[in-house]
Order: C-alpha cells, then sequence, then structure tokens
C-alpha cells in the first residue's frame, strides 16, 4: 500500500510538471529559451521515471545543443553538438578536485569493513550509561563519528540499523524513536567532512573544497548536538520511550588486576599507586594500568600547554633596515627618490635602450675610464650600506631574545576549566570506567588519528584534499587489517598473520569493486551535466531563469527562502548528486545579484539536502533502514520517527541564516 502512494505521488509530481511546461510556454512563439526550459523539465520527468540520471542527462543536453546549433547554422550543427561533447568531457576528466572522491570513498569503503563501528558503539553505550536515552544518544555520536571516517549516507544506516535498532528495541525504545535517531545519525555524512557532497558542490560552483570542510565543521556538531538535545528531553520528558540501561547491563569484566586492587577501593588512580607498593602484583602492569588511567590529565595538561605557548609567543617585528627600494640598485638619497617617483620618466642615454655595439669584441678589454668611475661609484655606496646594515658579532651577542607575551586573562579562565575538569575525570575515575575507557581507546583512537591526519591537513592547510584522502585510503587499510589481525588473534585455528592477509585482500577488493562503481556513476554524472549546462546556456535558459528572477524584485531574504524551498522539494523526487550538477549551475549565477557568498550557500544547500533525505515519501535514509529492520517495523513508523529530527534540521537552517559565523568564522579565521 505504502509503495503505491509513492508511485501516485511521482506521477502526480510527474504531471504537474507536464502541464506547467504546457501552459507556460508559447506555443505560438517557441524560442531557444523556452527550449531551454522544456530541457530541464523533461529531465527531471526522465530521471523520475527512472531513466539512468547521467546518460539522461548527455542525451537531452546533446539533442537540445544540437537543436540551439542549427538555428544558427543547420550544415556545421553536428559537428559543434560533437565538438561540445568532447570538450566538456575533456574538462571534466581534467578537474583535479574529482580526484578526491574516489580516494575518499575508498577510504570509507575500508573503514565501513574494519569491524570497529560495533565496538565503538559498544564502548559508548557504556561510557553514556547514566545519560537519559543512553542508546539513542550513543547511536547519534556514533554515526557522527562514523559520517568523519566515510561520507556514504547508505552504508552509516545500514550499519546502525543492524547494530543498534535491535539493541534499542529490546530496551524498550520506542520504534519511531530509535528508528528517528539511526536515520537522522546516519545522515550526517551528508554534511560532515569528508563530504562527497562538498566535493561535488566545490567542483561546480567553483568553491574552495578546503574552506567548505572548515565551514561545515561547527554546522555539523551543532546538528549533532541538537539531536542529542532532542534525544534526552523525550527521554526526561517521557522515560517510556527510552528506559535507561539496566544496572547489570552497565558492568565490565574486570581484569584480574583490577579485581585484587578494587576491595582497596572504589577509585582507579589511588588504588594502582597503592598497588605499585604491592610485591604480589607485576608492577609492569600496574604502571601500564596507572598511565592509561591517568591520560585523559596528561592529554589535558599537554593541550593547556599548547595554549600557553600559543598565547604568551612574542610578536616577531620584520627588521627592514639595509632593504633597497624596489626599483634602484642601492638606497637613492632622498631627493633622488622623490624625484624618481614622481612618474614614468626616459631612463638615462647610458642605460636606455639598445645601442648597436662599435665593434665585435675579440676578447676581454679594459672599460673606458667614464665607464669606470660610473661602475664604482655605486659599488662603492652599495658596500657601503651592506657593511652599515649588516650587524656585528659584539652587536648580534648582545641582542636579548624576544620576551613571551604576558599571560592574556582568557588563559586563566581557560586554565582554571581544564585543571578542573582533569581534577573530576579524576574523582570519577572508578575501575568500571577504566575498564570503559579503554574500550574507547581501543575503539576509538585509531579511527580518531586517521579523521585528524585527514582532516587537520585539509583545514590547516599542510595538504590538499586528493593528497589528504589518498594517506586516508592508505591509513583505512591499515586499520582494516590492524582490527581483522585482532579479531584472527582472539580466534583459535590457523595463522593470524595468514588469515589476516586473506581477509584484507578480500576487503581491498571489494572495497575497490564498489569505489570504481561509485566514482564511475559520479564521473559520467558530471560529463552529463557538463553538457547538459552547457546546451541550457546556449538556449539561453540561464538568462531567462535570471531575467524572471530579477524581476520578482526579490530581497535577498526571499531569495534564499525560494531557492531553499525549490532545493527542499526538489529533494524529495531526485539525489542530492542529480540537485547539486543540474540545478546547481542555475542557482550560483544569482548569487552574485543578491550578494550572497556562494561557501555559505553552499552549506545551506547541504543542511538542506539533508533535510531532503528524511522528508517522506522518497526518504532513501528510510528505505536503507527498512531494508535492514525487523519485520514487525513498517515505513510509516520510520518516517513518523523520522519528522521530529526533520523540524530540527529545519531549525538548524535558520540558525544558520540567523548566525552566519557558525559556518563562516573558521574558514575565515584560518584562510584569511
Amino acid at each position: 500500500m505504502t509503495i503505491r502512494k509513492e508511485l501516485w505521488f511521482g506521477f502526480i509530481l510527474m504531471a504537474v510538471i507536464i502541464v506547467a511546461l504546457l501552459l507556460i510556454t508559447p506555443w505560438g512563439h517557441v524560442t531557444n529559451g523556452h527550449l531551454g526550459l522544456i530541457m530541464l523539465g523533461l529531465v527531471v520527468v526522465a530521471i523520475m521515471l527512472g531513466f539512468p540520471t547521467a546518460f539522461t542527462l548527455m542525451g537531452m543536453g546533446m539533442f537540445f545543443g544540437w537543436l540551439s546549433y542549427r538555428s544558427v547554422n543547420p550544415d556545421i550543427a553536428v559537428r559543434q553538438i560533437l565538438d561540445l561533447m568532447v570538450q566538456r568531457t575533456y574538462a571534466v576528466m581534467s578537474n583535479d578536485v574529482l580526484i578526491a572522491i574516489p580516494l575518499f570513498v575508498f577510504m570509507g569503503y575500508l573503514v565501513e569493513r574494519a569491524n570497529l563501528i560495533d565496538k565503538l558503539f559498544k564502548s559508548l553505550h557504556l561510557a553514556l550509561a547514566r545519560v537519559p536515552g543512553a542508546l539513542a544518544v550513543a547511536t547519534i555520536v556514533t554515526c557522527a563519528i562514523f559520517a568523519t571516517a566515510t561520507g556514504i549516507v547508505g552504508a552509516v544506516v545500514t550499519l546502525m540499523g543492524l547494530l543498534a535498532l535491535p539493541a534499542m528495541l529490546r530496551s524498550g525504545y520506542s520504534v519511531q524513536l530509535a528508528a528517528g535517531a539511526i536515520t537522522a545519525g546516519g545522515c550526517l555524512g551528508i554534511l560532515i567532512p569528508p563530504s562527497v557532497l562538498l566535493i561535488v558542490y566545490g567542483a561546480t560552483a567553483g568553491v574552495s573544497v578546503v574552506k567548505l570542510y572548515a565551514g561545515a565543521f561547527f554546522p555539523g556538531i551543532m546538528l549533532a548536538g541538537l539531536y542529542v538535545a532532542y534525544v534526552i528531553a523525550v527521554a526526561k520528558w517521557k522515560p517510556h520511550l527510552a528506559p535507561p540501561l539496566p544496572l547489570s547491563e552497565r558492568l565490565v569484566p574486570l581484569p584480574s588486576v583490577a579485581q585484587t586492587l578494587s576491595a582497596r577501593g572504589s577509585n582507579a588512580i589511588t588504588g594502582l599507586f597503592g598497588g605499585l607498593k604491592d610485591a604480589s602484583l607485576a608492577k609492569k602492569t600496574v604502571l601500564g594500568q596507572l598511565l592509561l588511567a591517568v591520560l585523559p590529565a596528561l592529554v589535558i595538561a599537554a593541550l593547556l600547554t599548547m595554549v600557553y605557548l600559543s598565547a604568551t609567543a612574542p610578536l616577531v617585528v620584520a627588521d627592514t633596515s639595509g632593504l633597497v627600494e624596489t626599483g634602484g640598485l642601492v638606497a637613492a638619497p632622498l631627493e633622488e627618490k622623490s624625484e624618481a617617483n614622481n612618474g614614468v620618466q626616459e631612463p638615462p642615454a647610458e642605460l636606455g635602450g639598445l645601442k648597436e655595439p662599435a665593434a665585435e669584441p675579440t676578447g676581454l678589454q679594459q672599460p673606458p675610464a667614464a665607464a669606470s668611475a660610473a661602475t664604482a661609484e655605486p659599488a662603492a655606496q652599495a658596500a657601503a650600506t651592506a657593511a652599515a646594515s649588516a650587524p656585528s658579532a659584539e652587536v648580534a651577542a648582545a641582542t636579548p631574545a624576544p620576551e613571551r607575551l604576558a599571560v592574556p586573562t582568557w588563559y586563566w579562565i581557560f586554565l582554571a576549566i581544564g585543571l578542573g575538569l582533569a581534577l573530576l575525570i579524576n574523582w570519577l575515575m572508578s575501575w568500571q570506567r577504566l575498564e570503559i575507557f579503554k574500550m574507547l581507546l581501543v575503539s576509538f583512537f585509531p579511527l580518531a588519528v586517521l579523521i585528524i591526519s585527514v582532516l587537520g591537513s585539509i583545514v590547516f592547510g599542510l595538504a590538499t584534499p586528493t593528497e589528504a584522502a589518498a594517506v586516508g585510503g592508505l591509513g583505512g587499510m591499515l586499520l582494516a587489517g590492524a582490527y581483522r589481525y585482532v579479531n584472527a588473534r582472539a580466534t583459535p585455528g590457523g595463522s593470524p598473520l595468514g588469515r589476516t592477509a586473506v581477509e584484507l585482500v578480500g576487503i581491498v577488493r571489494e572495497s575497490s569493486f564498489l569505489t570504481a562503481k561509485t566514482s564511475a556513476m559520479v564521473c559520467w554524472l558530471f560529463v552529463g551535466s557538463s553538457i547538459f549546462s552547457a546546451s541550457f546556456a546556449l538556449l539561453g535558459g540561464q538568462e531567462l531563469i535570471e531575467t524572471w528572477v530579477l524581476s520578482l524584485g526579490l530581497t535577498t531574504l526571499q531569495f534564499m527562502l525560494l531557492s531553499q524551498f525549490i532545493i527542499f522539494i526538489l529533494g524529495w523526487p531526485l539525489e542530492w548528486t542529480e540537485i547539486i550538477v543540474i540545478f546547481m549551475p542555475i542557482f550560483i549565477p544569482l548569487l552574485a545579484k543578491f550578494n550572497v557568498d556562494p561557501l555559505f550557500f553552499g552549506l545551506l544547500v547541504a543542511l538542506n539536502l539533508q533535510t531532503a533525505f528524511l522528508s517522506p515519501p522518497v526518504a532513501m535514509a528510510a528505505f536503507y533502514l527498512k531494508g535492514v529492520s525487523p519485520k514487525h517495523v513498517t515505513l510509516n513508523q520510520i518516517f513518523a520517527g523520522m519528522m521530529p529530527f526533520m523540524g530540527i534540521q529545519v531549525l538548524a537552517m535558520f540558525m544558520l541564516y540567523a548566525f552566519p559565523a557558525i559556518g563562516l568564522w573558521l574558514p575565515g579565521l584560518l584562510y584569511k
């Protein structure tokens, strides 16, 4: 019944598009611009009917482009449209930005198959056990972390549907709340870097992918935080929708050393310090456990030290003494400088122009006296200037080292917060929490190193997105191999190294196949959209839309509301790739007319398309979850659970528009 409703929705939407084209088009006087609008509407209808997007764009673009060329010169129209196809295809293939897509996709598939997502979810679940709605909160946090390692929405929703949904249903969670948390958290990969959507938008709109990644960082954290806040509020308001975790399921088995020392006290740090004096315990084991227990305090201390060194670093003043003014061989007298700077003058006769030599030189000859004198005087001035500007060894030795700046007031506040947090963590570090912390280290720390190395190198300008993605692909392969080796050692039978090698070869082969499949789709989609956009511009469709939009007399706010509403509606029948490559070339030229930053517009589009993934009746995230959920979970229940989270996304869009600094502060700080 649900599928029939969706078919009716699609047919009604296609009928609306066709009827609108029939009514708007002046059939008595059809111009090339009207042909462009007809092409745009027919492409949407053809894609909704199930035709391949890339080849639909390519075929429509070539046919209507041929009509455009034919209206000018029918004799060479076929050759012109074939030339256009070749040029556009070559331009896409030579786009360096797109190289990052297959590398990031490859990294995502490797991380997905590294078998660490289940360990991460379990450890986060135990760490957040005291938080209301702990399972749903752990699901959202896991999705956010996993989204930073892979931008593949379907993979995140599917994996969390297999791991988190049965656990939440067993714990008595509402089906709607559980489904909403999984689908909303899984869609965070659209926005949080390394998002493939942002790479495609950057290549389409001509915006720096590095700036887009930096700009999407805080909106992604804000959206995940709003999800978590909503789940906690619902769990506190209606506890029966998200029952707390039973105490028996919060307990973690303790190792023998912890069991021995836990009888002497509940605090792990003080107990391990006392255990160093116990001769019956292995000092190496106790010392290793103690180091893990105080690791959070050591990390906080290192962070405070780094902030202190940065805040009090001495100002570096460039020494310009001895620099020669641009345009002269040596520093000229003040009168000569002011005279020389009055304008562009003809050079002196001795220096200007090319002269015919008096005779062919036959060897080294002594220069004339006049020339020698003219050359000697500037040389003497240059030597004197260099001697005056070069500090002597005694002066350099006597120069004191630059003093550090005074500690700013904000640092003392930051220091107090850091020390208080370290003391609180040490006070709360019980034996159970120490074991949970070790589980987090094993599951999260390797993934965090990979994420920081990839995204940090991009955001701080140490590597291009393509280079960082290549490193991420290698890191994902090593991570998958390491986790497979750990699992192989825990499983008896055969050589762990040999079994790991066999499994890793299978993982790399499968990931490579899926990456090639996804990359081929994106590549041909770009080729088709490039031909389509060129034909649309040739027909004058872009100019017609610009004229119509500008004739409405919209304000910037009204234009933003209209554009985002259109993108939201298009998100129902179309994929985000189709929306970006087809409709962004239409919106981007209008941004300058309304003084809208393309970077800011891209962040809003990413948030909007994430909303479209959760909006019934064509919400792809719901179908991903339905494919792996138990039979009693219906699509209507999943849709009902997604609606509050979709409302939160709309709220996040308004917050981003009202406070643009959420997305623009970090790019402005890093790339002034």
